[in-house]
């Protein structure tokens, strides 16, 4: 598939964001701190809301006619599109609630804080789920259907989210061990998680054949004696994209290492030299981001639609 930067943007933009919001709940939730902290954790909230917002509207760059996004909302109740859309913007509601309420201090803020955390974290990563099913439920594209192409939009939300919200909360004090950890871990099963993906799809095979859309028999072979057109058109653009392997397998180290092997180094240094929390966090975030953003370009760019078949 070709791989169009306004949904890499998209969807790369937003799971930070989104997973900024849910650890930043889940560290208001669990314990706001002095007042430099919740500071911070309001800045991150405000961030998260930039990262998402932005991504929302790259997302409509792709789109053949922008304006008429709006319509995508009407079809939740079959559309995973629809139902992104929906969530992305129910998401927006506990947050707004929340920040009033947190720069306000009102009386019964207290109470309606808690609920509104859990609320927005929950939202956040149903949110990044809807936006992997848009893909996962794509039968006609294998390597989209696989079934580590959920969890590994929800790790990569957490990841850059949780790299960042540790970045940002380090300006105050030392990040819990425990929380670096965490970080650590998953930047590993990250690793090991898309090394498991890509060794399926490179192993993997059409589920269909030029053969069987004929109704032939599984032992004869079709084969294409005059190409279709004479000039490239939409589908051969959009969903005939080619890389070459070795130019794949370099990519693939590259983001291995920006999303994995940095971030983990990075985590590691935080635990055993706490002062060097903030410099290495922050570049474990960004170094993270970018793995992220190739990750998601060999996303699109290795996906083989079973159209091509034809051509």
């Amino acid at each position: 598939m070709h791989p169009a930067f306004s949904v890499i943007l998209f969807t790369t933009a937003s799971g930070l964001g989104y997973g900024l919001w849910f650890w930043l709940s889940l560290s208001l939730l669990g314990s706001p701190g002095g007042l430099s902290a919740y500071t911070l954790h309001l800045v991150g909230l405000a961030a998260g809301f930039v990262l998402v917002s932005l991504g929302l509207l790259s997302s409509t760059l792709h789109l053949g006619k922008p304006l008429r996004a709006w319509r995508a909302f009407s079809q939740w109740r079959t559309s995973w599109l629809s139902r992104e859309g929906v969530l992305a913007l129910a998401t927006y509601l506990p947050l707004v609630a929340l920040v009033v309420l947190l720069v306000s201090g009102m009386a019964f803020s207290k109470l309606l804080v808690p609920v509104l955390l859990v609320l927005l974290a929950a939202l956040s990563m149903a949110t990044v789920a809807c936006t992997a099913m848009i893909y996962a439920s794509l039968k006609p594209i294998p390597a989209w259907s696989h079934a580590l192409v959920l969890p590994a939009y929800l790790g990569f939300a957490l990841l850059t989210g949780g790299l960042g919200a540790l970045a940002l909360l380090a300006a105050d004090q030392a990040p819990h061990e425990l929380l670096v950890l965490a970080a650590l871990m998953l930047a590993i099963a990250m690793m090991v998680l898309k090394r498991r993906y890509w060794r399926d799809i490179d192993r993997g095979e059409l589920p269909v054949t030029r053969a069987s859309a004929l109704g032939l028999p599984a032992d004869r072979v079709a084969t294409v004696f005059e190409r279709p057109h004479t000039e490239a058109n939409y589908l051969t653009r959009e969903m005939g994209y080619v890389l070459a392997r070795k130019h794949a397998l370099k990519l693939r180290r590259l983001a291995l290492l920006l999303f994995g092997g940095l971030p983990a180094a990075a985590c590691a240094l935080t635990l055993l030299h706490p002062g060097f929390a903030l410099s290495a966090l922050s570049v474990a975030a960004v170094s993270a981001l970018l793995g992220a953003m190739v990750e998601r370009w060999l996303f699109f760019a290795q996906a083989r639609h079973v159209v091509m078949l034809y051509y």
